[in-house]
């Protein structure tokens, strides 16, 4: 941990402090003083408050060299666990890391609605249900919250696409918006309330949410009553007066583009007065007051946290991202009776390459990482079985990263050296290795990552406009034979092995999606190398700054340099295929990863990538008893999947995927997972389709036509089948739920359900009851989903035990958006209880009948 010394900085009245500070002051607090910190005034008092990403981990002050950190599962996978309880500790370890990188504001949790399976940022939030996302979220909240840093939820509101992300104007209906949309947000502030809101890019209706009056001060702080910051995404405020008047308090980063000297010149124009000022900046200074209260140092340094606590709650989180999807052959859990003296073939680049998180603001440097390889090895031995590893396919979109194979040149630790020299490259800067002894660099790091994205940890202050940069590193092998290398960058960048040309990207460099849409397409070469053999790495680069356009980050040349052994598709297939025949149990591990699924774009298919479903197929015409492992952040087709006898989803899962993989793989945990997404059969099914990125039949609009119909409720109303519903995950015990009875329903809507949930299988384990309600089928209420979710509860039973469930429903659980009135109406009516274990009609394991006495209208919490 760092040690705080003293602060200097004390709690001061915020009225007080409003009238001794001079209006310039005033007007600076409404920016953001740098990339990550809001503005201070120290001689007034007021320290520069820091805020960090997330969602699910703290990477602290840099993308670039930051100190490593514990990442925790994606959204996804965190509301898969459907856990609560998990939620509020995952909450406060988020929030002890917070303390140890000094940061006083997390940016998280994401809680957007996922309308489409093709949302890059998907992974992030949690569910396409509200109720879910809202529930979780407050208790991500309380937990941060409880160690004294404040959390920003975002991003507020429908904020669901990459596609035109700065300027795509989401069309929804006030009752979808209302119903769907606004919901998590709201259950999130009704259950926790967050200390600090995020606007989102897009506009809604029209205006940019960071502008939208009747979002920020009719909806939250007037209608919710909600009291805290608003602060707008990094480069998301497009006006001034607007954004003031309408509550956004803070624009990041800084230095501001909006506030700052325009704010002047709006005050002289008449366009803002001296209490718009004072309504903004009372909200900065009041979280500066929180953030003096939580004792959290202002200007300080970092450290990483890694605690025995800290691992069992990863790898138990990784284990609560997995969920079982078929189980039809018994053939998991592999334990010791049935594996003993076997050899296990393991299959797939998703199995040897651990992929803890999706890309963009949600990624970092993990303080560990343990692949399924690596979990499935360590269970395998300890069980006396054995693990043989074959790739099987080339199904990344960029080559993996060289981080596991790079030494650095002088020290010989994991790593390598980048020197920066200031000054336009001459004609041989890219065609030569060899760089003068006298051209000593003008600064020069270390890192240990050949994922270098110089957005921060460079001063470029210090260098001047053009700037060279050097990456040497030692290559070692653990292959012999041809291995492909792939390049990528912002700028122009030419890779050198033992001094040989083995990638070119400047006569061929052309824009990609690389680094936020701002770095090049990727570029490969192919070269023979030996194993155990040590090569020379080295990699020059330059950027012409006015390449960069309006580019509101300052940076030289980023790049993303990557190596495997190269795959001939049909020769790593049937190499898979024997293998897996030669073997007693395949494991074959196919997925996505963070350079699919990503801030900054959406994806184009929801096809596994490469010749991934080819491989699933070979590995199971070749052995039956084959495990299909799929690590996605959102869903996938499955087109193999009627030929598949046992199928399991897991998600970004953190440090500790491979171990939490493994748990469930091999019984150390019965799984508990429920999916908190549908898995369409094709992406055609999904309820978005026709009005998603670039789909969108409106230029600059996506109209939000499916309306209230998001998720398992569109499903459910078109009566489509789903690979997979929505709730759904086994168990390797069997549940029964029995003994419905419900109170009756009070004048205000307050109802108890209750119920018995009994484990009747020889092993311990979990269940999630999810009750859903059923509106009424006589024509009395406006139309509606089938079936809502409205309550869940995770009940952990020993073998044989059975627990009484007692789930307390309001008004909220019988209410829809009435546009006429905009208020809540729960109409007066018979409905239905279901209790069931998915979303699926098949799962519905109990029902009863409640009648609404009176009709019940209402705003606000």
């Amino acid at each position: 941990m760092v040690n705080a010394p003293p602060s200097q900085f004390k709690r001061f009245d915020v009225d007080q402090k409003l009238a001794e500070l001079s209006i310039a002051t005033k007007i600076k607090l409404l920016g953001g003083k740098d990339f990550w910190c809001f503005e201070d005034s120290p001689e007034d008092g007021i320290p520069a408050v820091r805020t960090s990403d997330g969602p699910n981990g703290v990477r602290g002050r840099n993308f670039f060299n930051g100190v490593p950190s514990s990442c925790f599962p994606s959204g996804t996978g965190l509301a898969a666990s459907f856990d609560r309880a998990m939620m509020r500790r995952v909450g406060e370890a988020l929030g002890d890391e917070c303390r140890a990188k000094s940061a006083h504001v997390l940016l998280g949790p994401t809680i957007n609605i996922q309308r489409s399976p093709l949302g890059g940022r998907g992974f992030e939030s949690y569910s396409e249900d509200p109720l879910l996302s809202g529930l979780l979220a407050a208790e991500y909240v309380n937990g941060v919250q409880s160690k004294g840093v404040a959390a920003c939820i975002k991003h507020f509101v429908a904020n669901d696409q990459e596609f035109e992300r700065f300027s795509s104007d989401s069309v929804v209906s006030q009752r979808a918006l209302r119903e769907i949309y606004l919901e998590p947000f709201r259950l999130a502030v009704k259950h926790s309330s967050p200390k600090s809101f995020m606007t989102s890019y897009n506009r809604l209706n029209g205006t940019h949410c960071s502008e939208h009056k009747e979002l920020l001060d009719g909806i939250l702080r007037g209608e919710w009553g909600w009291n805290g910051l608003v602060c707008s995404d990094w480069t998301g405020v497009v006006s001034v007066d607007e954004s003031i008047k309408a509550g956004l308090d803070v624009e990041m980063p800084g230095p501001p583009v909006m506030r700052g000297k325009p704010v002047n010149r709006a005050l002289g124009a008449g366009k803002l007065t001296l209490e718009d000022i004072d309504d903004r900046a009372r909200n900065v200074l009041e979280l500066v007051n929180h953030a003096i209260d939580s004792g959290i140092p202002f200007y300080a340094g970092e450290d990483k946290v890694d605690t025995p606590e800290l691992r069992a709650l990863l790898r138990e989180a990784a284990a609560n991202a997995t969920v079982l999807l078929k189980n039809d052959m018994n053939l998991l859990p592999l334990d010791a009776s049935s594996i003993k003296g076997k050899r296990i073939a393991v299959v797939g680049l998703n199995a040897k390459v651990a992929f803890p998180s999706g890309g963009g603001s949600a990624s970092l440097a993990p303080s560990w990482l343990v692949s399924a390889l690596d979990g499935v090895t360590e269970a395998a031995e300890e069980f006396g079985a054995t693990v043989e590893y074959t790739a099987g396919v080339a199904a990344f979109r960029y080559v993996p990263l060289l981080d596991p194979y790079l030494t650095h040149p002088t020290t010989g630790k994991q790593g390598a050296l980048i020197e920066f020299r200031n000054g336009k490259p001459d004609e041989q800067w890219f065609k030569s290795a060899d760089v003068p002894k006298s051209s000593k660099p003008d600064w020069s790091t270390d890192t240990n990552t050949s994922l270098c994205f110089m957005i921060d940890g460079v001063p470029w202050s210090k260098l001047d406009k053009h700037v060279r940069s050097r990456y040497v590193a030692t290559f070692t092998p653990d292959q012999s034979g041809k291995w492909t290398f792939g390049l990528g960058s912002i700028g122009w960048s030419q890779l050198f092995l033992d001094g040989k040309p083995i990638v070119e990207n400047v006569e061929s460099y052309a824009p990609g999606e690389l680094f936020f849409n701002m770095g090049s397409q990727e570029r490969r070469g192919e070269i023979e190398v030996v194993a155990g053999q040590s090569y020379q790495l080295e990699l020059h680069g330059y950027v012409d700054p006015a390449s960069l356009g309006a580019s509101p980050f300052t940076f030289s040349s980023s790049f993303r340099i990557g190596a495997f052994p190269t795959v001939e598709p049909e020769a790593a297939r049937k190499e898979a295929a024997d293998l897996a025949a030669n073997c007693d149990v395949a494991i074959v591990v196919v997925g996505t990863n963070p350079d699919w699924e990503s801030e900054g774009f959406d994806r184009k298919t929801m096809k596994l990538p490469g010749d991934s479903d080819e491989l699933v197929r070979a590995v199971l015409a070749a052995n039956p008893s084959t495990v299909v492992v799929n690590q996605s952040g959102t869903p996938v087709e499955f087109p193999w999947v009627k030929e598949a006898s046992t199928v399991v989803q897991t998600f970004f899962g953190g440090n500790e995927l491979g171990h939490g993989i493994a748990d469930v793989l091999f019984g150390k945990v019965n799984p508990s997972g429920k999916l908190p997404l549908t898995f369409p059969v094709r992406l055609e099914d999904n309820p978005a389709y026709h009005s998603f990125g670039l789909t969108s039949e409106t230029p600059g609009k996506v109209v939000y036509g499916e309306g209230i119909y998001t998720g398992y409720r569109h499903y459910d109303r078109l009566q489509v089948a789903p690979a997979f519903p929505f709730g759904h995950g086994l168990s390797y015990t069997t549940f029964k739920l029995s003994s419905l009875s419900t109170s009756p329903v009070s004048d205000d809507g307050d109802l108890t359900v209750s119920f018995e949930v009994q484990n009747a299988g020889k092993l311990d384990g979990a269940e999630v009851a999810q009750v859903y309600i059923a509106a009424p089928a006589d024509g009395s209420r406006i139309t509606s989903p089938r079936k809502e979710l409205k309550a869940f509860e995770k009940v952990a039973l020993r073998a044989g035990e059975t627990k009484k469930v007692e789930v307390k429903l309001s008004r909220e659980a019988f209410s829809y958006w009435n546009e006429r009135y905009s208020k809540w109406v729960a109409p007066k009516g018979e409905y239905e209880v279901l209790v069931s274990t998915s979303s699926a009609d098949k799962d519905i394991k109990l029902r009863g009948p409640v009648s609404l006495p009176t009709e019940i209208r209402w705003s606000g919490l």
